[in-house]
């Protein structure tokens, strides 16, 4: 019963969802509406869940002196704070919470995504080393993007690499980024009716 429950449910549901779906009636926009109502609800017990994981492997590395356990005291500090403020303060412009958003989250974000510009710098130029075909033309289709993107590539070459980097955006880009989108959205069509029929398992959690 433990896994027949969860598998009935799920059907179910599934079932009502995709009628509800396709079946534009004031009673299945009422549904639809409750359905997200009792999801928002969910996702409250799922937050916080969240969070009692998110304390407790914290205070584990730090109660063990692991590495990196000063890491673990400031992003504990650093969560009560924010949440105190948020649910306690104001949320306006000028505000605390508001200066805690712009002057401490946005530069942190900002330097994390200044490292991961080095990384991806680092990974290009192990990737783009020109051992097969393939890895010729993403080499050269790269260099051309990139002039493309930059003054001084159009003026190097006169205006062609802009030229040439809106055609690779245009048709061979958009061409691959279509076939990718339609073979994605048969893999979660094909999941998701192995799920719902049970045949897929495994998000319930243990073996079969």
């Amino acid at each position: 019963m433990k896994r027949t429950g969860p598998l009935v449910v799920c059907f179910i549901f599934a079932i009502i969802m995709m009628v509800q779906a396709f079946v534009p009636h004031p009673f299945s926009e009422d549904f639809l509406q409750l359905s997200n109502n009792h999801l928002m609800v969910m996702s409250t017990f799922a937050l916080a869940i969240g969070i009692s994981t998110f304390v407790h492997l914290h205070l584990t590395k730090i109660r063990k002196n692991g590495e990196g356990w000063y890491f673990s005291i400031v992003a504990l500090v650093g969560m009560v704070v924010t949440a105190t403020v948020g649910i306690f303060g104001k949320t306006e412009a000028g505000t605390l919470y508001d200066k805690i958003f712009f002057y401490i989250q946005n530069p942190m974000q900002s330097a994390m995504f200044s490292l991961l510009a080095f990384f991806m710098a680092s990974a290009a130029y192990r990737a783009f080393r020109a051992r097969s075909f393939e890895a010729t033309l993403l080499l050269l289709a790269a260099i051309i993007v990139m002039l493309g993107r930059v003054p001084i590539g159009d003026l190097m070459t006169g205006g062609a690499t802009s030229k040439i980097t809106e055609f690779l955006f245009s048709v061979p880009n958009m061409a691959a980024k279509r076939a990718i989108m339609l073979g994605v959205s048969l893999g979660v069509i094909a999941t998701s009716l192995k799920i719902i029929f049970g045949i897929e398992r495994s998000w319930l959690g243990g073996t079969d």
